[in-house]
C-alpha cells in the first residue's frame, strides 16, 4: 500500500476528502508539485512518439511514484478509445441522432472499459461544442447544434465513462472553427456567452464531470488556455467546478504564467512551456497541484466497475452495441415508400459510389480509433442478401454505375465525406507558423534533427479541416443523377457528419437516408435500416437549410470572429426560412399520433409534460417526443428545444410518455443573473421543430432571478 493508495481507503471509509488532499500535498516536494503541472514526456521524445503514432499507449501527467500516485493517464476519443486497436463507434453526431441518453450512457459505459483494460484513466473525449456552422470540420466530434441536446448528452457520456475512468469535457469555450484555431479570436457578449455556448458546459459540471480542456481559439482577446475569466470566474466562480482544468496538446497556452495564474492546471502533453519557465512552487502552483490530487483522489475513492479484462476491447459485445447505435442513428430523409426493401422481392442490387466499399469512420485526427475491421456498405448488404446478386461499381464512373443499376431491383448509391473532405486539420502550414514554433523547447543538443511537417501529417495532415461547400462532391451528384436515371428505384445514402445541402438533385431520387460515419458495424445495420429489420428511428440533431445563404457568416481563414446567437434552426426562423429538414426531424416506417399534452408546474428549473402518443401504422416503430417551447420576447429565439423522451411502440399500441422539460432555455442573462424571456410560453410536444400536429399547451414560468 503506498501513500496514496492509504489516502484512497481512508477517503473511501469517509475521511474528508479536502483534508486527505491537504495531506497529500504536504507529502510533496517543491519539484514534485511543479511535476504534476505538466505531462511526464519531453517535448521532443513526446513528439517524435506521436509522430509515430499517436496515442497508442495512456499519455501520462503527473505521475509520482515515490508516493504511489498514479497521475492523469490520458486517452482521446469520442468515437471510442484512440489507443490500441478499439471499437468505433458511430460518431458523436450520428449517436446524437439517436436522440437516445440511455444509449448514450451505454457507449460511455462500453468505452471507460475499454480504456481501463489497456491502462488509461482520463478520457479527453467529452466534446461538446456547438457548431455554430455546418462547415466546422471537427463537428462529426459533438452532437448537434443545440445547447440542451449538448448538455445532456455530455452528462450521458459523463455517466457512463466515470464507472471506469475520469470523464474530461472539451473544448472550452466558442470553439468550432477548424482550419482557424490557432490564430482565430472569437468575440461574444455575456448574454450569447451564457444563454448559447455555455450552458451545455454548465451541465456537464452539475453532473460531476472531472475535468474541462480549454480550447486553442482566444475568446475576448485571451487565449482560452489562459482566460481568467473563463476558468476562474465562470467554470469555478459561478459554477463551483472543483475537477482538473487542462490544455488542449501542445499549442494550448502561450504564458506558462498567466495559464497558471488563470487556473490552467496542467499542460498537455508534455513537459514543454511550463517545465521550462515554471522553478518555483508558489501559491497558484499549490492551488494547482491540490486540484490535481483532490481529482485523482475522487476518482479512484469511487465505486467502480470490476476491472475489465482485456477481452472487452473489440469484444463482441461492444460491436454489437456499436452495431445498435448505427441503426438507430441513421435518418430517413425522404421516401416515396420504396424502403424497406422486401428482401424475398430482390434478384439484383446495384451498390454503387466510391465510399460502398470504404472503412470510413472518421476522421484521421486525434478522435480517429485504429479498429481491427470495419464492415463497408457493401459487406453489410451482401451479408444480409444471401443469394441476391450484388452488382458494385465503386470508383466515380457515372456510365458504368448507370448500366450496372439498369436492370437491377434497386440501386443504392452511397455518397458523401471522408477524411480528405472534413476533420481535424494539423497542416505542415501549422508547423511552420514563427507563433507556434516559438512555444516549442530547444531542441537537445546532439538531439537528431525532427522533421515537423512529417509530425503533422501523421497526425492530422493537411487533408481535412473546414468543409469548403455544404453539396456533395460533383462526382457525387453526377451519379445520382445518372443512376437515378437508369433505375427509378435509387436510394442515396450519405456519409456525413454536418448538414449537406441536397436541393439539386433530391427529388430526382425516391429515398434520402443519412448513413453518417457509421463505426465498426455501419454496413450490417444499414443493411438492417434499408431492408427494414428495424424501424428508421433517427431524427436530425440539428437542422438543414436550403441555402448556404440562410446560414451565419463563415470564413475558415479568419481571425477574427463575432458570435450571436443566431445561427442553425434558431436563426431559420428569425429570418422566416423554411428548412429543408428542420432540427429533429426524421421519417419512421410506420406513422405516428399525439394526444393531448398536459403539463405540471414548474418546479425549480424543470417541468414535466405527459402527452400520448399511438403508432398509427401496420409496424413497430420508434418516435421521439420532442418539446419545445415558444417564446414571445425581443432579440430572443422564436422556438427552444427543452427535452425529450424516445418510445418503441408496436402497432396500434397507445403509451403515456413523460417528458422532464428544462425551464433553462427560456432564460436570458442580465447583470442580475438569469431571468425568464417571457412570463408565459407554449410548450410543443411535437415530432420536430416546427410541427405542425404537435400537441401544444401553455406554461407559466416564475419570475425570480437565478445566480448562475
Amino acid at each position: 500500500m503506498t501513500t496514496f493508495d492509504n489516502a484512497v481507503q481512508r477517503v473511501r471509509a469517509g475521511a474528508d476528502l479536502a483534508a486527505e488532499t491537504d495531506a497529500l500535498l504536504a507529502e510533496l516536494t517543491a519539484a514534485e508539485k511543479l511535476w504534476l503541472l505538466d505531462g511526464d514526456d519531453d517535448f521532443w521524445p513526446g513528439m517524435a512518439e506521436m509522430a509515430a503514432g499517436y496515442n497508442l499507449r495512456p499519455i501520462v501527467m503527473g505521475a509520482v511514484d515515490r508516493l504511489g500516485l498514479p497521475g492523469l493517464r490520458f486517452s482521446d476519443g469520442p468515437r471510442g478509445v484512440v489507443m490500441g486497436a478499439s471499437t468505433a463507434f458511430p460518431v458523436s453526431m450520428a449517436r446524437g441522432a439517436t436522440w437516445d441518453l440511455g444509449l448514450e450512457e451505454r457507449v460511455g459505459i462500453a468505452i471507460g472499459r475499454e480504456m481501463r483494460a489497456q491502462g488509461a484513466n482520463f478520457f479527453g473525449g467529452v466534446c461538446i461544442n456547438l457548431p455554430r456552422h455546418p462547415a466546422w470540420g471537427r463537428v462529426q466530434e459533438t452532437y448537434g447544434e443545440d445547447p440542451l441536446l449538448l448538455g445532456e448528452f455530455g452528462a450521458a457520456l459523463v455517466r457512463g465513462v466515470q464507472r471506469n475512468a475520469m470523464a474530461v469535457a472539451k473544448h472550452y469555450a466558442l470553439n468550432s472553427m477548424e482550419n482557424a484555431r490557432f490564430s482565430v479570436d472569437v468575440t461574444a457578449d455575456e448574454a450569447t456567452l451564457h444563454e448559447v455556448f455555455l450552458p451545455h458546459f454548465r451541465r456537464v459540471v452539475e453532473e460531476g464531470v472531472d475535468g474541462i480542456m480549454t480550447a486553442y481559439n482566444s475568446v475576448n482577446g485571451e487565449w482560452a488556455g489562459q482566460n481568467e475569466e473563463l476558468m476562474e470566474g465562470i467554470l469555478r466562480g459561478r459554477w463551483g467546478f472543483a475537477g482538473v482544468t487542462v490544455s488542449d496538446f501542445i499549442f494550448g497556452l502561450r504564458d506558462a504564467h498567466a495559464s497558471l495564474r488563470a487556473g490552467l492546471d496542467v499542460e498537455e502533453p508534455f513537459r514543454q512551456q511550463r517545465a521550462e519557465q515554471l522553478t518555483t512552487a508558489d501559491e497558484y502552483v499549490d492551488r494547482a497541484a491540490r486540484r490535481i490530487l483532490r481529482t485523482q483522489l475522487a476518482f479512484h475513492a469511487r465505486d467502480l466497475e470490476p476491472e475489465p479484462s482485456a477481452a472487452v476491447v473489440f469484444g463482441a459485445e461492444h460491436r454489437e452495441l456499436a452495431r445498435e447505435v448505427a441503426r438507430r442513428s441513421m435518418v430517413l430523409l425522404t421516401n416515396d415508400g420504396l424502403l424497406p426493401l422486401d428482401a424475398s422481392a430482390l434478384g439484383s442490387v446495384a451498390v454503387i459510389g466510391r465510399l460502398a466499399a470504404t472503412a470510413n469512420t472518421g476522421d484521421h485526427g486525434s478522435s480517429d480509433v485504429r479498429s481491427p475491421a470495419v464492415v463497408t456498405a457493401v459487406e453489410g448488404l451482401t451479408a444480409a442478401l444471401d443469394g441476391v446478386r450484388i452488382k458494385q461499381v465503386t470508383d466515380d464512373d457515372a456510365q458504368a454505375a448507370a448500366e450496372a443499376a439498369r436492370d437491377a431491383d434497386v440501386a443504392i448509391v452511397v455518397v458523401g465525406y471522408t477524411a480528405a473532405d472534413e476533420g481535424e486539420y494539423l497542416g505542415a502550414d501549422t508547423m511552420a507558423d514563427p507563433a507556434l514554433q516559438a512555444l516549442f523547447p530547444p531542441v537537445p543538443e546532439g538531439a537528431a534533427g525532427f522533421d515537423l511537417s512529417q509530425a503533422a501529417a501523421t497526425m492530422g495532415g493537411a487533408a481535412g479541416g473546414d468543409r469548403a461547400s455544404l453539396r456533395l462532391l460533383p462526382a457525387d451528384v453526377a451519379m445520382i443523377r445518372s443512376v437515378a436515371a437508369a433505375n427509378p428505384r435509387t436510394v442515396v445514402v450519405i456519409v456525413t457528419a454536418g448538414a449537406v445541402i441536397t436541393e439539386e438533385w433530391r427529388d430526382q431520387v425516391p429515398a434520402v437516408l443519412i448513413g453518417w460515419y457509421s463505426g465498426v458495424e455501419g454496413g450490417h445495420a444499414l443493411a438492417d435500416v434499408l431492408l427494414g429489420k428495424v424501424d428508421a428511428a433517427g431524427r436530425l440533431p440539428y437542422s438543414i437549410p436550403v441555402s448556404e445563404e440562410h446560414l451565419p457568416f463563415f470564413d475558415r481563414t479568419a481571425t477574427k470572429i463575432e458570435y450571436d446567437r443566431w445561427f442553425g434552426q434558431r436563426l431559420l426562423d428569425r429570418d422566416g426560412h423554411a428548412a429543408a429538414f428542420p432540427l429533429g426531424f426524421g421519417l419512421s416506417y410506420t406513422t405516428f399520433g399525439l394526444g393531448g399534452l398536459a403539463l405540471a408546474p414548474v418546479g425549480g428549473e424543470s417541468f414535466t409534460a405527459t402527452v400520448g402518443v399511438t403508432n398509427t401504422g401496420d409496424r413497430a416503430g420508434r418516435h421521439v417526443v420532442q418539446l419545445y417551447g415558444v417564446v414571445e420576447a425581443v432579440d430572443f429565439p422564436r422556438r427552444v428545444l427543452l427535452g425529450f423522451a424516445p418510445v418503441v411502440l408496436a402497432a396500434g399500441e397507445t403509451a403515456e410518455v413523460t417528458v422532464t422539460g428544462s425551464t433553462r432555455p427560456f432564460q436570458r442573462w442580465t447583470a442580475a443573473g438569469f431571468v425568464p424571456a417571457a412570463d408565459e410560453v407554449v410548450v410543443e410536444a411535437a415530432a420536430f421543430a416546427g410541427d405542425p400536429a404537435a400537441s401544444t399547451a401553455p406554461l407559466r414560468l416564475r419570475g425570480r432571478v437565478t445566480a448562475n
